[in-house]
């Protein structure tokens, strides 16, 4: 055979074998488009539409580390190391009545390596106002620094409350299962209902909160005012609380006043010193009302941010009581948000 034979042979022998290869060759599929996560910018940072829905969601948390110090702070030990892990989901969407958003915090807490508690710290509905579910109410609304003793007992609740805002002022009225029980008052026991109301104004460089509370069980009440303002390169607060009786809101005295300064020295550093006197700190036996004894605290908290997203809060406290002993107590935090 010439080579120009072999040749035609050879490419007519490669060509029938690519015809017979491509009767089977396998087709490959059309990939379907993909639905990138896209921003949502309507509500603030964060939040994202969830694929396939209108609905915006956004997810953020913590993870706060504390040394905590204080005479049996951890009975017998003088000391307990403490870790909160805290992650919080946040949905919103537009509806004919407004914002419609559903929150749920999950918190887990750590001491001494040992003492795990798992919770539901938040779980709520907001709408129109109207917020229906586990939540925390506005006695948990405290000065900014460490010092204070504003509120006693849990601060969250089973609660339906309604709040009206507008551009001064803001007013509502909440309804609170008090689950937790305490025996500070005899007779007192869980799942009881607590009625709270709060009227509130900022205005300039002022702030100002009037809260109240009311016990059903223990028919007691407790009144608390706080007020804000800026005051030369720092803010002032000042306030005080008053109640009826021992009563889940308030039963710390009959009554006390205080007052704290926030200094932000420079974007990194803010000093918090405070103070605050306790007027009639032992209850009656019945729990109908407050007998003698006075008791003042004195403090500072400190602020420093580390880097962006890292943070650390020192807490120093002296309490002094009329008819007890001398305490020092505080902690040092660091704090990982995201």
């Amino acid at each position: 055979m010439s080579l120009k034979a072999a040749i035609l042979a050879s490419a007519a022998a490669l060509a029938a074998i690519s015809t017979a290869q491509a009767a089977d060759a396998v087709v490959a599929a059309e990939p379907e488009p993909v639905e990138y996560v896209r921003v949502c910018d309507a509500y603030g940072t964060g939040y994202f539409y969830i694929p396939g829905t209108e609905t915006c969601l956004r997810m953020e948390g913590y993870i706060r580390v504390e040394e905590r110090f204080g005479h049996d702070e951890s009975e017998p030990s003088d000391w307990s190391s403490w870790t909160r892990a805290q992650v919080t989901f946040s949905s919103k969407s537009d509806t004919e009545w407004g914002t419609l958003t559903g929150l749920i915090t999950l918190r887990n807490e750590a001491e001494n390596a040992s003492d795990f508690d798992p919770t539901l710290d938040e779980g709520y509905i907001d709408i129109a106002g109207f917020r229906f579910g586990m939540q925390y109410s506005w006695w948990d609304d405290d000065p900014s620094g460490e010092t204070d003793v504003v509120a006693s007992n849990e601060t969250n609740h089973n609660s339906i409350r309604y709040q009206y805002e507008g551009s001064v002022f803001t007013a509502g009225v909440s309804l609170d299962e008090l689950e937790d029980e305490y025996a500070t008052k005899p007779g007192e026991g869980p799942n009881d209902l607590g009625i709270a109301a709060q009227v509130s104004f900022k205005a300039g460089g002022f702030q100002g909160y009037l809260l109240g509370g009311y016990d059903t069980d223990t028919s007691e009440g407790a009144i608390r005012a706080i007020l804000y303002a800026e005051l030369g390169p720092g803010q002032l607060g000042l306030y005080g609380v008053w109640a009826s009786g021992a009563n889940y809101y308030y039963e710390e005295s009959e009554w006390t006043v205080g007052a704290q300064y926030e200094y932000k020295v420079n974007d990194k550093l803010t000093l918090i010193p405070g103070a605050q006197y306790f007027e009639n700190v032992a209850l009656d036996a019945d729990g109908e009302g407050f007998s003698g004894g006075n008791a003042w605290t004195g403090g500072i908290t400190v602020n420093y941010k580390i880097v962006e997203n890292l943070a650390t809060r020192l807490s120093l406290q002296y309490h002094d009581e009329e008819e007890g002993d001398d305490q020092v107590e505080g902690f040092l935090r660091f704090q990982r948000d995201f």
